[in-house]
């Protein structure tokens, strides 16, 4: 299958760069799984579409601002580093530009010097380990000096950090948000529970791997990034509820829905469990766990297209997006939605 395959033209002034003032006033497309009919719809919608019993499953995995600017020390060039993955108690996986300038070895001074940090070795695509040295509680330096790392195609400034984060992010530890749930409010997560639908919390660190380009031509031969992803016994039991009483779990997001996908069994039920997950999902994958999805509007060549498609079928979902583009729906991290259903 060739990365071309999930191509689409996408004029750049449809890319979202700033989030609604309400989060739920985005616009919603829906999609029918089987049919591919389309609908326009708004989101606080959604429960409309929702039953008892169905059981939505979120990813309440909270944004850390992990982009941190810094100077190298001796020769004061500014230096960004974007924080992935914790490796040790001090020792992070980042990305760092410019890469020339971090050897091993270079220090890099952070707000003056109440952070600093030592480059000690460079891994896999050029990530380097950097080792960290401060006085207090590393997340508190962080929430100080760290920015949001928003995505590259956004170039305004957020005035909020709230607003790149869930109303129900709870544990931090990811590089990016899990965009479909921006949507959400407190006050229609609380309509959707008075109605009798399960809210089920699974967590998956959002990695930056999720969001790099697919470089190869056969998708086959693209390597996902390993994230991080936890589910309690409390809450697979609620999954495990809806599945065998003959409802519908409905992932909210792309994450969600591989963290349900790497956790099931053959029959769709998950257990307690955590670990490393390096699922890529696209057209040919038999989907194990879902019945429904909530998503924004993708990447051309992503992999998050891929596994839209692989869900709603390859041409219904082009055709969608052809249509959202005809109906200036905004696109990716703050754009609108889609309901797959």
């Amino acid at each position: 299958m060739n990365v071309k395959d999930f191509d689409y033209e996408l004029p750049q002034e449809l890319i979202a760069q700033d989030p609604l003032a309400d989060r739920s006033a985005s616009r919603m497309m829906t999609l029918g799984r089987t049919d591919g009919r389309v609908a326009h719809r708004v989101f606080r919608d959604l429960p409309e579409y929702l039953q008892p019993g169905d059981c939505l499953v979120i990813n309440n995995t909270k944004v850390i601002p992990a982009r941190l600017i810094g100077a190298k020390e001796g020769t004061n060039a500014k230096i960004e580093v974007l924080l992935l993955k914790r490796r040790e108690e001090r020792v992070w996986e980042t990305l760092v530009k410019p890469g020339k300038k971090a050897r091993p070895g270079a220090r890099i001074s952070f707000g003056g010097g109440i952070l600093l940090g030592e480059v000690t070795d460079v891994i896999e695509e050029g990530n380097r380990l950097i080792r960290f040295s401060y006085d207090g509680i590393f997340e508190e330096i962080l929430d100080r000096l760290g920015q949001m790392p928003l995505p590259p195609y956004i170039t305004h400034q957020l005035e909020d950090k709230n607003r790149y984060q869930t109303v129900y992010a709870k544990y931090e530890g990811s590089a990016a948000a899990p965009t479909a749930g921006l949507h959400f409010t407190p006050e229609l997560l609380e309509q959707i529970r008075e109605m009798g639908v399960e809210i089920a919390e699974v967590t998956l660190h959002v990695g930056l791997g999720t969001f790099r380009p697919v470089k190869v031509e056969n998708i086959t031969d693209h390597h996902m990034h390993s994230e991080f992803y936890q589910i309690d016994a409390e809450q697979a039991a609620k999954i495990n509820h809806a599945k065998d009483s003959g409802h519908r779990v409905i992932a909210v997001g792309t994450t969600s829905t591989r963290t349900l996908e790497s956790a099931a069994d053959a029959d769709g039920h998950v257990q307690e469990s955590s670990g490393w997950t390096q699922i890529f999902i696209y057209p040919g994958y038999t989907f194990k766990c879902i019945d429904g999805l909530i998503t924004n509007f993708h990447l051309p060549q992503s992999t998050l297209v891929m596994l839209v498609s692989a869900f709603a079928g390859r041409e219904h979902v082009l055709e969608a997006y052809r249509v959202a583009v005809e109906e200036r729906y905004r696109f990716f991290s703050f754009g609108d939605a889609m309901l797959i259903i």
